[in-house]
């Protein structure tokens, strides 16, 4: 369970997650989209996605809460497997799919919620729990990018892979055209279905996973400001103090520990 407080603004990296909000408001900004969350949404997250979140309605009194799962693409891909009344979606989704949790499925992570408080239960009935959440949000409108995701030669499968070799080496430099071509798409098509699923770019998608790393050094204490500008792999400290300035609002040095 997460709960946090009003008017904050905060990076992430979203991981692939499924999430119900308990209560409480946000936007969650991705690349050039924004989408409002509200209590009583379901969140799917199929992809790694860097976002900034602004926190809408929250208070001391009555902070954001929400319940969240990472996703587990063997239960989600075995469950698909049987799953031939379901189609997959149209190719394109987005990495966030944000809509009205209904009533079976929030049902459904409540008894999760209560098999933590009890270890047997959490042992034996946890697992089961945690499939029927997987095979209800495959089931739902929300659950498109999923299934989209889980067949291997999809757009949404490709673009999968592309992120996860940014990620690997988010640090070093890259040659958008051969992770495009680890994708097998050509470079137009890429950089479409890239955007489609991320709503930015290669080359700023690096950028934010160097930025939000880089805060994290920042804020650890474990970095000064230029030791984090060339750990993250920039070679000016001036261009990484403008970049991260122009992404956060403020200068790296004030978030330095």
């Amino acid at each position: 369970m997460h709960g946090v407080s009003r008017d904050r603004i905060e990076p992430a990296l979203y991981n692939p997650s499924l999430c119900v909000v308990l209560q409480g408001e946000k936007e969650t900004t991705a690349g050039a989209e924004s989408r409002r969350v509200r209590e009583g949404d379901l969140v799917v997250v199929s992809h790694h996605v860097p976002v900034m979140v602004r926190f809408t309605e929250a208070s001391v009194d009555a902070p954001y809460v929400a319940l969240v799962l990472d996703l587990d693409l063997s239960i989600a891909r075995d469950l698909d497997a049987q799953m031939e009344s379901v189609e997959g979606s149209a190719s394109g989704s987005a990495a966030i799919e944000v809509g009205p949790v209904d009533r079976t499925l929030l049902a459904t992570f409540e008894r999760l919620f209560r098999c933590a408080e009890d270890d047997e239960d959490a042992r034996i009935l946890g697992p089961l729990v945690v499939r029927e959440i997987h095979y209800r949000v495959l089931q739902s409108v929300q659950g498109r990018v999923l299934r989209e995701l889980l067949h291997g030669g999809s757009q949404a499968g490709k673009i999968a892979r592309a992120l996860a070799h940014l990620r690997r080496h988010f640090r070093e430099p890259v040659a958008v055209s051969e992770v495009a071509e680890l994708a097998a798409m050509s470079l137009s098509t890429f950089h479409e279905h890239f955007r489609a699923v991320t709503a930015t770019t290669p080359l700023q998608y690096q950028k934010d996973l160097r930025l939000i790393e880089a805060q994290r050094l920042l804020r650890s204490g474990e970095s000064t400001v230029s030791a984090a500008a060339f750990d993250v792999g920039y070679e000016s400290v001036s261009q990484f103090s403008r970049e991260y300035a122009r992404k956060f609002g403020r200068p790296p040095r004030e978030d330095r520990a």
